[in-house]
């Protein structure tokens, strides 16, 4: 059985609200808004709870602390703001990727991770 708290609950909802990979201390920070005693522990055991229920899953970037995003989202890329530092979600996955690999190599998965400026960092 799984057991919604109001602490889990406001975790889920930032997660939903938000729509791209976030780490756990924004996550902390958001979540503390609807619930103000929410402690950092009980976000690291909540997120492991969440995990395991196969309701999120952990996005690794090179350099960055472990984000996490809803686990239902598909297959998908990121984009990684050098000036902001947000990670935004890709929606397409360009064809033809299997055919970078050497010949003779069989691709099983990939990940493509862009980095530039976000669309709100370029304009300010």
């Amino acid at each position: 059985m799984i057991r919604r708290t109001k602490q889990k609950e406001a975790i889920v909802s930032v997660l939903k609200k938000k729509h791209q990979p976030m780490p756990i201390e924004e996550i902390h920070q958001m979540a503390l808004k609807a619930v103000p005693s929410l402690g950092i522990a009980t976000v690291y055991r909540t997120l492991k709870s969440l995990l395991e229920e196969g309701c999120i899953k952990i996005v690794e970037l090179p350099g960055k602390p472990l984000h996490y995003e809803e686990a239902h989202k598909g297959h998908h890329h990121h984009f990684c703001c050098n000036t902001c530092h947000g990670v935004f979600e890709l929606e397409k996955c360009p064809s033809g990727i299997h055919q970078l690999a050497p010949k003779g190599f069989q691709v099983t998965d990939h990940e493509i991770i862009l980095y530039g400026t976000c669309a709100d960092c370029t304009t300010s």
